[in-house]
């Protein structure tokens, strides 16, 4: 089975992309579905536990916690400690489960797949770009942003010159419906038949 990542930096396209993977037939894993499900179930004790004030009804808090996180550096290493564990177990498990199941072709798409040092069993990696005016147009748009949020994601994130240079495949988003769709239909075939870009 062919394993293959996909990321990009905050508001490149990644969740478009990954649906038109998914629309071709290819199993899809978010790591974004998995932290909201892990927030609200498995990591909610690990969580409050060390940041009570990001718990409300029962439930971790996304805004909450990303300012506390924004506001210091120490905590957002405490936080991937415990979330980043998490998440590349469900990973795994997806992956193990799609190998079983007699996928060919199955796509884990991780925000922080470059970031994260690895860990992840990805055969091929995806990387999503676009200019950063479009990145912050886009994000604006999203419920709770702000400036200084997008900033600061951002600046977490790995450089998009930097993800393209260890990218097998780069999708600009900034192209048609249709262009970005004929080119992960590519992807998905050169994919299988065992190629590269």
């Amino acid at each position: 089975m062919i394993v293959v990542g996909l990321t990009g930096s905050i508001a490149s396209g990644k969740s478009t992309v990954a649906a038109l993977f998914a629309e071709a037939g290819v199993p899809v894993f978010s790591a974004d579905e998995a932290v909201h499900r892990l927030y609200e179930g498995e990591a909610v004790g690990a969580i409050a536990s060390a940041f009570p004030a990001a718990i409300a009804e029962g439930k971790v808090d996304r805004g909450k916690l990303g300012d506390i996180v924004q506001a210091d550096p120490g905590a957002l290493k405490r936080l991937e400690a415990l979330v980043h564990p998490l998440v590349r177990k469900e990973a795994l498990t997806f992956v193990a489960n799609e190998r079983r199941a007699g996928s060919v072709i199955a796509l884990l798409e991780i925000p922080l797949l470059l970031e994260s040092g690895g860990g992840y069993p990805v055969d091929r990696i995806v990387v999503t770009v676009a200019p950063e005016a479009e990145l912050r147009r886009r994000a604006m748009q999203r419920s709770g942003m702000t400036e200084a949020r997008f900033n600061w994601r951002l600046a977490r994130q790995m450089p998009q010159d930097d993800k393209k240079a260890k990218a097998d495949f780069v999708i600009d988003t900034t192209q048609s419906p249709e262009a970005v769709r004929k080119q992960v239909n590519e992807i998905i075939a050169a994919c299988l038949a065992g190629g590269g870009p």
